[in-house]
């Protein structure tokens, strides 16, 4: 494969096919497009530093799709703000005022039901995961995981329907 040969014309070629259909993934799980775009990105350096680990199990979209999966779920990861206090940094004469003050931002709906879907898929196991968005998020038929998989048409079915169980 030239891509495993390291061929940069090669790799071109594979962003410009699937940079715009990574590009949404990502979109699709963090809900922003700066952090979309920066993990698409991401995802391609990965891609290029680790071709020589695919081994052709499943197509290569598939390999990079669940490459930009786990680059997006670590991203989320680490991006969790870390809240620490320091008591130095509050001014005490301004307390009361802070008390009665309306002062926490209007919770952002769409980030909400983002977080609870994704506490909700992180109890589930990545090959499961990765099966349900590709179905749900991406959209691909039963037929094309199968070929992407190389799983039975009825396993995957059998999959998905575990997976909404267990999420339900």
């Amino acid at each position: 494969m030239r891509l495993q040969a390291r061929d940069e014309t090669a790799f071109r070629e594979i962003v410009e096919r699937y940079a715009s259909r990574i590009y949404r993934v990502c979109y699709g799980i963090l809900g922003n497009p700066d952090d979309a775009n920066d993990v698409a990105q991401e995802v391609f350096a990965k891609v290029f530093s680790s071709i020589h680990g695919f081994a052709g199990r499943s197509s290569l979209y598939a390999w990079i799709y669940r490459i930009a999966v786990n680059e997006c779920y670590d991203f989320l990861r680490k991006k969790r703000p870390i809240t620490t206090y320091s008591g130095d940094a509050l001014d005490y004469a301004q307390a009361p005022r802070m008390e009665t003050a309306d002062w926490r931002p209007a919770p952002d709906r769409t980030a909400m039901q983002r977080d609870f879907i994704n506490n909700l898929l992180a109890d589930v196991a990545e090959e499961d995961r990765w099966l349900l968005i590709a179905k749900e998020v991406e959209r691909f038929s039963i037929a094309e995981l199968s070929q992407m998989t190389g799983l039975k048409e009825n396993t995957i079915k059998k999959k998905l329907f575990r997976v909404r169980q267990t999420l339900l």
